[in-house]
């Protein structure tokens, strides 16, 4: 029989919260370890040890399950998720999306709890695990999406290069920006009050600017999918989603950019690795972002 956890239930267990003590200096994303081809840390990129806890809700993490895609390592390292409610028990695996393949956790704590005894830091998705070493490897989603991009032989798994050393500056720094200004920001640009008037000035601009990049290019830096274009790709679609229910300016007013998100949902990886229900898309966003998109 399979492992669940009991329904999430913060009338007995509480809210999470990330508890983080005054002049506690450790990072909230923990666990830092870096995947290498070359042999430089203690993770090599090898088929068959890393697994992905995942959660469909969380742009962190379809950042990661959509290189894996992209990059042909969908039988190279395995995923699962997490159900998407939680109590101060953190992340479960529940009927919704199955149970842990790996080890039969209840809680996806229990990984940290392996990996650093009574854990007291952020319980969070995207997290990779080590079957070898039984241990969490990373939960810091600025560096995992981009060590699956360029660590294994993408080419030898069919793959699309995402992160080439040709492109890396022009990506990273891509990323400086659109974290600052779109990935962190969108979500609070739908919401209300000062805060959400501001960032949704802030955004509004940021779409601007994209909108003028992506004239006469099919993705942010030219005619192959990035990196950068994985990162905003998981933003735009959760803005879009949040937007037809507050009444924010939907993605469709910006022709360019709406053209571009749609263009790359068009593609298979991205279409399997977003699901719309898991951060309240309806019916009717699903259809707009299904409308064909002419690649002439």
């Amino acid at each position: 029989m399979p492992n669940y956890a009991s329904p999430a239930d913060t009338a007995t267990h509480g809210e999470y919260t990330i508890n983080q003590a005054p002049g506690d200096t450790r990072p909230i994303y923990r666990f830092t370890g870096r995947i290498s081809g070359d042999g430089s840390t203690p993770y090599p990129a090898v088929a068959d040890r890393y697994h992905v806890y995942s959660g469909w809700f969380c742009p962190w993490a379809q950042r990661v399950t959509l290189v894996i895609e992209l990059a042909g390592l969908s039988d190279t390292v395995s995923v699962s998720y997490v159900d998407g409610k939680r109590d101060a028990r953190g992340w479960a695996f529940r009927e919704t999306y199955g149970p842990d393949p790996v080890n039969g956790f209840t809680l996806l704590r229990e990984a940290y709890n392996l990996t650093e005894p009574d854990f007291d830091g952020h319980v969070s998705v995207p997290t990779l695990w080590d079957r070898e070493t039984g241990k969490v490897v990373s939960n810091d989603f600025a560096t995992l999406d981009a060590d699956l991009s360029s660590q294994y032989d993408v080419a030898a798994n069919g793959g699309v290069e995402l992160y080439p050393a040709a492109l890396r500056s022009k990506i990273d720094e891509l990323e400086t920006w659109l974290r600052a200004d779109v990935n962190s920001t969108a979500h609070v640009a739908t919401g209300d009050g000062p805060a959400a008037a501001e960032a949704a000035e802030t955004l509004q601009k940021a779409f601007t600017q994209l909108e003028n990049r992506l004239q006469g290019s099919r993705f942010l830096l030219g005619d192959d999918v990035t990196l950068a274009d994985v990162r905003l790709f998981v933003t735009l679609v959760r803005y879009d989603a949040a937007a037809a229910k507050t009444g924010a300016p939907r993605l469709s007013e910006f022709a360019e950019l709406w053209h571009y998100a749609r263009d790359l949902y068009a593609i298979d990886a991205f279409t399997k690795t977003t699901d719309f229900d898991s951060f309240g898309g309806d019916g009717s966003v699903v259809a707009d972002w299904q409308l064909s998109v002419d690649h002439s």
